[in-house]
């Protein structure tokens, strides 16, 4: 078995006899030929009980046969029980631990073997120890009570046989060897090599407990903002390749200062403190800090390194970290109380801005908490009725006609109460559930547009938006398809909604899907536009029917130049491209002067219309009907009121 591993196993001989540690050398090393064989077996014959067997002879009788020039062992001496532990320990420090020492029983004048066992095991618990005794009175029991545990503890009785000295090396070798392959099994993460959420727990908990002194230790929470997104488009493959890069980075970017309390020895300072929990989760530990703020900027540090581009393959992938940031004992005693708290205050984090960092406050606690009831009570809210679709107007700004509604989710518990949909949506979406009440939203809307249809109003554009989650399955528009089947409603009265940042996550499956929509004859429009990053002539290549100018331009038109530049540049350059342009937003006359004077095609807000239910909704728009012949002010006046 060691043959096959080409690194040598580490070995330590404390013994105060300097011809008995040459000794050793000769029977561990490769044999050596020459003028000094005849001075290696005197040597060896020290160690040797019995004459007839003489090593000697049963040498000389064999020929020799050559071996690996690669030794088995590497060894390292000492005359003394105090030298020997301190070897281990610098051993450990340098992350090149001993697979056994051999530990004389007497090394005068210093301490003696079973001194130096019991130091050794304190410093390392893997370490296979064998005492070697000329003395017939040593209690092994006793000295196992000491040195524990019992079966990592031998004995060889000297004189002993050169044989036997290299077959319990080759042996325990092995043994160790083994074991330490299960531990890193068990305890390190075998994608990245960093210690596993298990280990993370165990070095936390000693991390406490170093702690007690008052100086303060953080918890870095770390998460990959759309990792999923990587694994989806490029490949598992490249998800792991970009993980094990990221773990490189986190052990590049921990600095000696970071972590002025390392002193376990075995393990380096950096990969001590860098854990991998799982999927693109890690943790950072900082012991022993001047103050919390120094963690923030480690956290900061970590992000900036973590976000430079990676090379990976032919590909080259930004990612960004969220982190959030646990402080001892401020945000919690114990080992469960911090990693929950450096947890929320990641998603918290997360929810802010991607590559952020946020420290642990008291009340994340109360947000968890809500969270939690929300997702428990969400679970069963499609199948108990609780959901429902409210519809908001849209206007033809020209004409003051109702040119559309726009869908919009809501959800009343009878525990909770009204649930805001900025904080309900992006619990379905964490959890998966808004791809069933996606779904729900685009059939209730169809039934109900299809519905007002046969109630004898013209048809109008039903808008409906569409999260991340459902445009980003392959199967969407075949999904829309059966929807549209279903509900016998006539596609061009269908507008599904995307926001922009959406699309241009992956321009190319949207570019797919847009096309792959646009057959089926339903309209497309990006919501949110101009917080993002495209540009017209990208969207060229989407086949989009209407842009929906983001509310925060319109919020700020009259107060703001640049936001009125930035709208009335989107409202012609949509115009030319013979894309319609909606506004949303709009709360005030001077905004829809300023629309009206740009020729913005549709306008929503509470100017005109809440949004209603089913049955008002209807009322509205037989309103609009009627007053269908009256001047645009007349119209909306007629609508407004």
């Amino acid at each position: 078995m060691l043959a096959e591993n080409h690194r040598s196993v580490r070995i330590l001989v404390a013994d105060d006899e300097a011809e008995v540690r040459d000794t050793y050398r000769k029977i561990l090393a490769p044999p050596e030929s020459g003028s000094n064989a005849d001075k290696f077996q005197a040597l060896r014959a020290k160690l040797y009980q019995g004459k007839e067997g003489a090593p000697g002879r049963a040498a000389s009788s064999r020929p020799a046969k050559p071996r690996d020039a690669t030794p088995l062992f590497d060894i390292v001496y000492c005359d003394g029980a105090e030298a020997a532990v301190e070897a281990v320990r610098e051993s450990l420090a340098a992350r090149q631990p001993f697979a056994i020492a051999f530990l004389d029983m007497r090394m005068p004048p210093g301490p003696d073997g079973v001194w130096a066992a019991t130091r050794i095991r304190e410093l390392d618990a893997a370490i296979e120890i064998v005492i070697c005794t000329a003395y017939s009175d040593v209690d092994a029991r006793e000295i196992a009570q000491l040195v524990q545990p019992e079966e990592k503890l031998s004995y060889i009785q000297k004189p002993f046989h050169p044989n036997e000295i290299r077959q319990t090396a080759l042996s325990l070798a092995s043994k160790w060897r083994a074991e330490h392959r299960i531990i890193n099994l068990t305890h390190f993460d075998t994608l990245t090599g960093l210690p596993n959420r298990e280990q993370s727990r165990a070095r936390l908990t000693s991390a406490i407990a170093a702690a007690q002194r008052g100086r303060p230790l953080a918890v870095l929470y770390l998460d990959l903002d759309n990792f999923k997104r990587v694994n989806d488009t490029l490949g598992h493959g490249v998800g792991d390749e970009l993980l094990c890069v990221v773990a490189a980075r986190l052990r590049g970017s921990l600095r000696p200062g970071d972590m002025a309390g390392t002193g376990n020895p075995g393990v380096g300072p950096f990969d001590r403190h860098v854990s991998r929990l799982g999927g693109d989760e890690f943790i950072v530990l900082l012991p022993d800090l001047d103050s919390a703020e120094d963690a923030a900027r480690v956290a900061a540090r970590l992000i900036d390194d973590l976000q430079q581009p990676i090379q990976l393959g032919p590909e080259s992938v930004v990612i960004t970290p969220s982190v959030g940031i646990a402080i001892h004992p401020r945000d919690g005693a114990d080992v469960d109380t911090l990693l929950r708290h450096a947890d929320l205050a990641m998603y918290h984090a997360k929810r802010v801005a991607a590559g952020n960092y946020e420290f642990f406050h008291a009340g994340m606690n109360d947000a968890a908490a809500k969270r939690f009831a929300i997702e428990g009570k969400l679970r069963g809210a499609l199948q108990g009725g609780e959901l429902y679709l409210q519809y908001q107007p849209q206007f033809d700004v020209l004409t003051g006609g109702v040119s559309g509604m726009e869908a919009l989710l809501r959800w009343t518990n009878p525990d909770l109460g009204p649930i805001d949909p900025g904080e309900f949506i992006p619990v379905a979406e964490e959890t998966g559930l808004i791809l069933d009440i996606g779904d729900w939203a685009i059939r209730s809307a169809c039934l109900q547009a299809k519905a007002w249809s046969e109630q004898g109003l013209p048809p109008i554009r039903m808008a409906v938006n569409v999260s991340g989650q459902q445009f980003s399955r392959k199967d969407f528009p075949a999904r829309v398809e059966a929807i549209i089947r279903e509900t016998g409603i006539d596609p061009a009265m269908l507008e599904l909604e995307i926001t922009e940042s959406v699309v241009m996550t992956d321009e190319q499956a949207s570019e797919l899907a847009f096309a792959q929509l646009r057959v089926l004859g339903v309209s497309l429009a990006i919501d949110d536009f101009g917080i993002g990053y495209s540009s017209f002539g990208r969207l060229r290549h989407f086949s989009v029917n209407r842009l929906k100018i983001d509310r925060s331009f319109v919020t700020s038109l009259i107060d703001c130049t640049d936001d009125r530049a930035i709208a009335g540049a989107i409202i012609a350059m949509s115009r030319s491209l013979r894309i319609s342009v909606t506004a949303e937003g709009v709360e005030n006359y001077p905004q829809l002067a300023f629309l009206q004077e740009h020729a913005c095609h549709d306008a929503q807000g509470y100017l005109f219309s809440p949004p209603l239910d089913a049955g008002d909704a209807f009322d509205l728009m037989r309103r609009a009907s009627d007053a269908a012949a009256g001047s645009r002010s007349e119209r909306f006046r007629a609508i407004v009121s």
